[in-house]
């Protein structure tokens, strides 16, 4: 008999060769070719859609797509508006998350309105999926559940149903009979998502999957993989804090600026109608290092609190530790602390903390670490009732940030009485609630002396 033909095939960037290496030449990855048959016949391509003759893009008929509301806010407003037909939808997330459980509830808000959901699991049983519904209070004849990793089994059942919606989880169980390999391989993911994309394309049904993700946060399997789908959602959050935060990466139907916001609770995940409010519910009153942000999650204004405790060292090597933060980022406003400002900070250790476990990535939160540090080094108390917001040079001073308008409604909202921005926002502010005084700060020194006593 003829011997079988071997490829070796990187897990990371699908790049394959006839031999093992090392390190991969196309992403330069260490140990992840991995040993991979080679099909006798390729799988067929297919087409997408069915074949059409030019037209003027003034004569395409968009009436016909009506957006599918889910019920769920939050989740519709990031897909901007609702899951379009014919769609395919990427969500990843940490292990854990709540991925299963906030599609679950979405399967379930449409079968509640009295459309049909096929609802594939390739990783727990019909059982496992029935006591998941039943503590969501999801239970509905139109939730059809199915197990099944067999691609061809799935794509069958969903041409014979025709549901409104299909949930996969996961993409990395499924496999496709015209392929050798294990399921999970870069070959299977890349031919299991074709053929949903296929699927999805010629029925009009939208198509949702769940991808893992990997050490680094990046979704398992070669990158051509978000690339084929239309839109990539990532579900984030701290496991030891109740906040999730839905974000779109990449979106063809909508802006990829808008996040969702919702705490896992006994009953699934709950939609956060105030997240600001309650993020400052529990802050203490009078305590030097604490601070309040204005910075925006997606285009919704939060406010946050910034923590900072700074204490003399014990050690030859003062520490910094940052959570919530850039790490990197704290080592450099420290260095403009004691440079531009001149707080010896050089022996000293120091810790920030954003509040709630909520990622900020955004410079917005500059000046708030820098008040929050000078504050706790220098044992002074910042007004509770004001709120700051800006990005800060290497040489000290202040720069605009973006949608000012936006964070100072949020702070007037709230009852703040005063809220520091850059000063060269304040020509272009138009936002000026009565009972809140906007003060304009061009460098960290002049936002001390305003805000400390």
């Amino acid at each position: 008999m003829p011997k079988a033909k071997i490829n070796f095939v990187c897990q990371e960037c699908g790049h394959d060769s006839p031999k093992w290496l090392g390190r991969c030449p196309g992403c330069g990855a260490w140990n992840s070719m991995v040993e991979e048959p080679v099909a006798k016949t390729a799988p067929a391509a297919g087409r997408c859609l069915p074949p059409a003759k030019p037209r003027p893009i003034t004569a395409v008929d968009t009436a016909g797509l009506p957006r599918l509301t889910t019920g769920i806010e939050e989740f519709d407003r990031v897909l901007g508006g609702g899951i379009v037909p014919g769609s395919l939808v990427l969500l990843g997330g940490d292990p854990g998350i709540g991925k299963s459980t906030l599609l679950l509830q979405v399967a379930g808000g449409l079968s509640a309105a009295g459309s049909k959901v096929l609802y594939v699991s390739g990783e727990e049983s019909a059982a496992q999926t029935r006591l998941r519904a039943e503590r969501l209070g999801k239970m509905n004849d139109n939730l059809l559940v199915m197990t099944e990793t067999n691609l061809d089994e799935i794509v069958g059942q969903a041409e014979a149903i025709v549901p409104a919606l299909v949930v996969v989880d996961s993409i990395q169980t499924m496999f496709s009979p015209d392929l050798p390999s294990a399921p999970g391989s870069v070959g299977q993911v890349r031919e299991s998502t074709g053929r949903l994309l296929r699927f999805a394309k010629e029925s009009a049904v939208p198509v949702v999957i769940i991808g893992h993700v990997t050490k680094d946060g990046n979704i398992a399997g070669p990158r051509l993989l978000e690339h084929m789908v239309d839109v990539v959602l990532y579900f984030e959050g701290e496991r030891s804090y109740a906040f999730r935060v839905l974000r779109a990466m990449k979106n063809r139907f909508g802006a990829t600026t808008e996040s969702g916001l919702f705490s896992m609770e006994e009953t699934g995940l709950a939609q956060v109608e105030n997240p600001s409010a309650l993020l400052l519910a529990e802050r203490p009153q009078g305590v030097p290092g604490s601070v309040v942000l204005a910075c925006l999650e997606g285009m919704r204004p939060l406010l946050i609190e910034i923590q900072a405790l700074v204490s003399t060292t014990c050690f030859g090597m003062p520490r910094r530790m940052a959570a919530g933060l850039d790490y990197n980022r704290l080592v450099l406003l420290m260095a403009v602390l004691e440079k531009r400002v001149g707080l010896a900070l050089g022996n000293q250790d120091a810790y920030v903390n954003a509040v709630g476990g909520i990622r900020i990535d955004e410079p917005a939160a500059d000046l708030a670490v820098c008040l929050a540090l000078a504050a706790s080094f220098r044992n002074l108390a910042i007004d509770p009732a004001t709120a700051v917001m800006g990005e800060v040079g290497l040489t000290g001073e202040v720069r605009m940030i973006s949608r000012v308008d936006l964070r100072v409604r949020e702070a007037a909202a709230l009852g703040f009485k005063r809220v520091v921005v850059p000063a060269g926002n304040m020509a272009g502010l138009k936002a000026r609630p009565a009972g809140l005084a906007i003060i304009g700060a061009s460098n960290v020194v002049e936002a001390m002396e305003a805000v400390m006593t």
